[in-house]
């Protein structure tokens, strides 16, 4: 489409002056020209067409660790902003993160695992149902919202934090169980990986995961208006993508004290904390989403699918 043409004229330097920050030297963006003039620019125009009468839209951005759903939902900012010239507020449900104390209570009270960050039930659900109804109200005013720092997995001091002052036109809200569902209590009962097998023979932990998305999380994800989902062949290629994630964290965060990095082995301990919920994902985000985008096991979108 022309218009497609002409916004990437427009969003190209920008886009690939984004794409070079996030590159190092052993990692480098394969086919970033039709990424952004393909893929993304008829995201950012789909979602143009959405708003209307100056109402915020609220655009759930999911996928797998490690699919790119920061770079994803950075350049189609970046395009919104340039060539659309709206608002755009980004913000990660990594930043809504329980602090560590309060993880360490809850897993105290709980259960062991909940100390751990990513799972339903470690994120402050209720700011963020506040955060949606604020910004949605015609009268405006001054959200403050916290900041996750991972690399010492605790949030940053409170005059670090985000602070909106404007309205925002569109909300990008990315997350990797963002419009998850919950599951069928029976489909709990066998483990599916050793960690669950072996720290949670009561099932406890993983009744507690689910029982969120069934209840605080369910009313989280309703409030969304449209959701766009990163799918990964497997779960084994996110493995993959997510030790070179903590890698580049760690080259990223070197200058920083009292580092929470991860090993190799800590790393997939990690995700088997995510495996359940993410498998559950790749076989029903589609028949939900409104947006669908098939990655390949280059990183690369393959095929873009618009489902409402």
């Amino acid at each position: 489409m022309k218009n497609y043409s002409e916004c990437f004229k427009v969003v190209k330097k920008d886009c690939f002056k984004f794409i070079s920050s996030q590159e190092t030297h052993a990692e480098k963006f394969k086919n970033k020209h039709e990424m952004v003039e393909k893929f993304l620019i008829p995201v950012c125009f789909w979602i143009a067409r959405k708003i209307i009468n100056n109402n915020t839209l609220i655009i759930g951005l999911s996928g797998g660790q490690g699919t790119g759903k920061t770079t994803t939902s950075s350049l189609i900012e970046i395009i919104i902003k340039k060539y659309f010239k709206l608002n755009v507020f980004k913000i990660s449900i990594d930043d809504f993160y329980k602090t560590r104390n309060e993880r360490i209570s809850l897993s105290k009270k709980i259960h062991p695992l909940l100390k751990t960050r990513g799972v339903p039930g470690t994120h402050d659900i209720n700011l963020m149902i506040d955060f949606f109804k604020r910004v949605k109200k015609s009268k405006f005013k001054t959200i403050l919202l916290p900041r996750f720092d991972k690399s010492v997995d605790d949030r940053v001091e409170k005059k670090k934090w985000y602070k909106i002052k404007k309205k925002p036109d569109v909300v990008i809200f990315e997350g990797w169980c963002v419009g998850a569902k919950p599951q069928k209590n029976k489909e709990l009962k066998k483990p599916i990986n050793d960690l669950e097998k072996n720290y949670d023979q009561s099932l406890k932990w993983r009744k507690y995961v689910n029982n969120q998305l069934l209840t605080k999380y369910k009313k989280f994800n309703n409030m969304l208006d449209y959701l766009i989902y990163l799918k990964a062949e497997n779960f084994k290629i996110l493995r993959t993508w997510r030790l070179k994630q903590e890698t580049k964290l760690s080259l990223n965060s070197k200058k920083k004290k009292n580092l929470k990095i991860m090993s190799k082995q800590e790393v997939l301990i990690f995700m088997m904390t995510y495996q359940r919920i993410t498998e559950s994902m790749f076989k029903y985000a589609s028949k939900y989403a409104s947006v669908l985008m098939n990655l390949n096991d280059k990183h690369l979108i393959k095929k873009i699918k618009f489902l409402k």
